[in-house]
């Protein structure tokens, strides 16, 4: 589940010495790892002031990465709805068979919109035996030109941390933060040590 929020287009990670937004880097980075998940079911929410199921859960790593890539900031709106999010993931999910489920939920903010509290869609997730492992992105200092010059300010007040460290310790996930672009390299490679692919399966169609 990625946020893409008005927020996400914050530039306040680097590449190469060049400024890029907040979603631009998620991209990338979130698309390395959807690519490695063989033998993963996978599937694409994306959520803003709403949430939607950009892709369902399928073996195809490929689709997922496009659509992903695809995603714009504010497609679903400006806001945050986090709980609205991990409520229609854990839809999806019990819908498949069982096995092991987890979500890795991705935002730069608070739950400002929807109509379930992450607090309450954290207790479905848990009745259900999903693990959610929450990412908070975003620099915690960023220079910017204003009226009287130069300012230092942190782009990252809005990150509810407290929130997305609860709702993953009662699922038995975890919360990770990464503050710059190797920082969420390593919190996608940390996710791989943590939740291993599973065995690719010779597939028919």
């Amino acid at each position: 589940a990625v946020d893409v929020s008005g927020s996400m287009k914050i530039p306040d990670f680097s590449v190469k010495g060049q400024e890029v937004t907040r979603l631009e880097v998620v991209k990338a980075a979130a698309g390395e790892f959807i690519a490695g998940r063989t033998g993963d079911r996978i599937g694409l929410i994306v959520f803003g002031s709403q949430a939607y199921v950009q892709t369902p859960l399928t073996f195809d790593r490929d689709t997922v990465k496009a659509m992903l890539t695809e995603t714009e900031i504010g497609l679903a709106g400006q806001e945050t709805a986090i709980g609205d999010a991990i409520g229609l993931a854990v839809k999806r999910v019990v819908e498949q068979p069982a096995g092991s489920r987890v979500l890795v939920l991705l935002t730069d903010g608070a739950n400002t919109a929807g109509e379930v509290s992450p607090a309450q869609a954290a207790a479905l997730a848990e009745e259900q035996g999903i693990r959610i492992y929450a990412i908070g992105v975003g620099a915690d200092r960023m220079e910017i030109e204003s009226f009287f010059g130069t300012q230092t300010v942190n782009p990252s007040r809005d990150l509810d941390e407290d929130a997305l460290r609860q709702l993953a310790q009662r699922t038995g996930g975890l919360y990770l933060r990464a503050k710059d672009t190797e920082g969420l390299t390593r919190v996608y490679k940390e996710l791989d040590r943590l939740e291993p692919a599973a065995t690719e399966t010779e597939l028919f169609r």
